[in-house]
């Protein structure tokens, strides 16, 4: 099952159309977009820390675990400022977030302003979904829980990402279609664009 399912089933694109004043059809359609990019950032976080997945999660942790899933599902507007750290964390410049977004807009066809303030929402659903899968339990993000979420991080991205070499599965279409130089990472394919945008 793809994440844009999952979430759609938790009630995430729901919440996400109503703070958004967009319908669920388009909600789905901009998370599909959003979702490889953001993975991306996240499989590329884990691969610079020095822990790996486990330093990953331990990130998650520190940027609202578990709770920043719980937040956008809330009927409160949501506060997007841990949206903007998560982004700023895997994407590193609101110049690739734009990019992100603008590449989103050719494929999904929707407004790259919207998707922008869908990114910070998304990324919160990611991070928190993550965090939840990987046994974050948002109390006390102590060093013992550590293996549990490196491990279930470790399996999540590969699975939506694929793991296996050729592996058309859940949700790599796009993500696919955003490597351009096939190395698995549609992340800095991104970036370059970012930097070729920024010229």
């Amino acid at each position: 099952m793809q994440l844009t399912d999952i979430l759609a089933q938790m009630g995430g694109l729901q919440s996400m159309s109503r703070e958004l004043g967009i319908s669920e059809s388009q909600a789905s359609s901009g998370a599909a977009a959003l979702i490889p990019a953001i993975l991306g950032g996240l499989k590329n976080q884990a691969q610079s820390q020095p822990a790996g997945i486990e330093g990953l999660g331990g990130l998650l942790g520190q940027l609202g675990g578990g709770g920043l899933l719980d937040q956008v599902l809330a009927p409160e507007p949501t506060d997007v400022s841990q949206g903007n750290e998560v982004l700023g964390q895997i994407f590193g410049s609101k110049d690739v977030s734009r990019a992100v977004a603008q590449n989103a807009a050719s494929q999904s066809g929707l407004d790259p302003s919207l998707l922008k303030k869908m990114l910070p929402l998304l990324a919160m659903l990611v991070a928190g979904f993550m965090a939840k899968q990987g046994g974050d339990n948002t109390a006390a993000p102590s060093a013992d829980t550590g293996d549990g979420l490196g491990a279930g991080l470790g399996g999540m991205l590969g699975g939506l990402f694929g793991g296996q070499p050729g592996g058309a599965g859940s949700g790599s279409g796009l993500a696919s279609m955003l490597d351009m130089n096939g190395d698995g990472n549609p992340l800095d394919d991104i970036l370059h664009m970012a930097g070729k945008a920024m010229r």
